[in-house]
């Protein structure tokens, strides 16, 4: 088992010695217009996104046109429609993701998707997709899984509603597939889901147990949760990403709006920054202050021969005379030259 486990996106290597990587999930904040799309596309790149992504679906791909109990939303966000009514509403064109896929690579930002079914797939690799996303809720999938893991391409798998088991049976599953690259993601499938639910201090249990890359599918509404990951070990962090919180569509109300993903890009580096390596050394923004720490000074003035009493010396600031530590041995010393007072103790100039 690697102890710095990484997979590599389309150039990019993603592991804990790296910063973060972000990624925008577009997901059904389209809102059924193109342009929508590829606006979401260019903001999550000015945003500062490793990545953004889709969604690869068509409602008869995902759940049946059955209006039965079964098929019926209860509560939450979608309260009242069905699976299929939601999906189609909620869906990517097939047609659009030629367009987006060519968008995405002309403003130099990373474009994938998460697939639903085979076809899915098989559509994402005509467009040459540089990775494979598996939903939570298809992670129970594993013949889906098994055949993204045949393209050969990198994946990330999110663990959503997973049990341990689950998880290492998705893992393996991918494996078995012939996946080389692979990431797991700790994910809450709440929408919108309550920081109280992440239980962050499952993440580094997830990287000793798994041995994978490990990530953040994030559904809270804020980015404390997710910058507050990087320091558990987190290597990617996903958040839906909108336009418009307010814009009606079925994903809006729990997405990051562009000022908030710029946010989440620039904290969740600094926080990665921070993280740093074990250095008890000075570190560089300290080296013009050591000047300011305390040490021994003459506060008297003193003749050649004299012995330093305990009231002729003092720790103050600044820093230039022998350290505070020295204290005891200093006092009842004789000083070899004329000392004056205000100047630092040396302690060759003692005997």
């Amino acid at each position: 088992m690697s102890k710095n486990p990484s997979i590599c996106i389309a150039g990019r290597r993603i592991a804990v010695d790296e910063p973060p990587y972000i990624i925008a999930e577009l997901s059904a904040n389209h809102n059924g217009k193109l342009e929508t799309a590829l606006k979401i596309i260019t903001e999550a790149k000015k945003a500062g996104a490793d990545a953004v992504k889709l969604q690869t679906y068509r409602p008869d791909t995902i759940t049946l046109d059955c209006d039965s109990e079964d098929f019926q939303i209860h509560g939450g966000l979608w309260d009242g429609k069905t699976l299929y009514k939601l999906y189609e509403e909620a869906h990517m064109p097939w047609e659009w993701h030629t367009e987006l896929f060519e968008h995405a690579r002309r403003l130099g930002i990373t474009i994938f998707s998460s697939p639903f079914d085979t076809t899915a797939i098989d559509l994402l690799e005509s467009l040459n997709t540089p990775a494979y996303k598996i939903a939570s809720f298809e992670a129970v999938d594993l013949p889906l899984i098994k055949y993204a893991a045949s393209t050969g391409k990198p994946m990330i798998i999110s663990t959503g509603m997973a049990d341990a088991e689950e998880i290492q049976e998705a893992i393996d599953a991918a494996h078995e597939g012939g996946c080389k690259e692979l990431a797991i993601l700790h994910c809450v499938s709440g929408y919108p889901a309550p920081a109280a639910d992440y239980n962050l201090r499952i993440i580094p249990d997830m990287v000793q147990r798994f041995g994978l890359v490990t990530g953040l599918s994030d559904h809270t509404l804020d980015n404390t949760t997710a910058v507050t990951s990087v320091a558990l070990g987190v290597s990617i962090i996903e958040k839906h990403f909108t336009l418009d919180r307010r814009g009606g569509g079925p994903d809006d109300s729990f997405s990051l709006e562009p000022v908030e993903l710029d946010a989440l890009c620039r904290d969740s580096k600094t926080a990665w920054e921070a993280l740093g390596k074990v250095d008890y050394g000075r570190k560089s923004s300290e080296q013009g202050n050591a000047k300011f720490r305390r040490s021994l000074y003459f506060v008297k003035n003193l003749k050649a021969g004299d012995r330093v009493t305990p009231d002729a010396v003092r720790s103050v600031r600044p820093g230039y005379g022998a350290a505070p530590k020295y204290l005891d041995q200093v006092i009842g010393k004789q000083v070899i030259g004329n000392v004056e007072c205000n100047t630092p103790v040396i302690l060759a100039n003692l005997k």
